[in-house]
């Protein structure tokens, strides 16, 4: 079977192109708005699910990849910025404390219709930063693309005190610890 990422994020295809395996992106045209009293991990879940499924008419014999991540401090959920000020005031917001990032993993067999789905939480302890740091950084990164508006990956972990989790690559947008499980479930042989 073919393996279809439902995504076209480029952090997503740079950690699926880690397994080795061969696949193709497709565009899932969701509304990511999360439902009224949805609690974070239901919304990144039913997101995850939703973006597979929104690819699954056009590849009928797949495993398809579907991923959401949605981070929140309390009641406070953190979308993707957008803007350079939208970066800057969620980083004011997180300084000197510990944000929730779960980021949810679907993978939806459309041979047998059979739909895996897991939410791997990170909790992320931001440093106390200062207002130029923050700027400084905004600058120099451009996070305007992802939740939370820290780049882990990049020059973002130098925001941080520290970091928890099961699977490091959660919180760049797609857990491969749970994604190699979910694969190797349906048949696939990694490594």
């Amino acid at each position: 079977m073919k393996l279809v990422l439902a995504s076209t994020s480029a952090y997503r295809r740079m950690l699926l192109e880690r397994l080795q395996l061969p696949f193709e992106t497709a565009r899932p045209e969701t509304d990511e708005t999360p439902l009224p009293g949805e609690a974070p991990t239901a919304t990144a879940e039913r997101l995850a699910i939703a973006k597979a499924c929104a690819v699954a008419a056009a590849h009928p014999d797949a495993l398809i990849i579907g991923s959401d991540q949605v981070a929140h401090l309390g009641d406070e959920v953190f979308d993707k910025p957008g803007t350079e000020a939208g970066a800057i005031a969620q980083l004011q917001l997180m300084r000197g404390r510990t944000v929730a990032f779960h980021t949810a993993l679907a993978v939806l067999n459309t041979r047998s219709g059979r739909i895996q789905c897991e939410a791997v939480p990170t909790l992320v302890r931001f440093r106390e930063l200062g207002d130029e740091e923050i700027r400084r950084y905004v600058a120099k990164e451009r996070p305007l693309d992802c939740a939370g508006s820290a780049k882990v990956e990049g020059l973002g972990i130098t925001l941080l005190d520290a970091l928890s989790g099961d699977d490091p690559t959660a919180l760049i947008g797609l857990p491969l610890i749970a994604l190699s499980r979910m694969l190797r479930t349906e048949g696939v042989e990694l490594p």
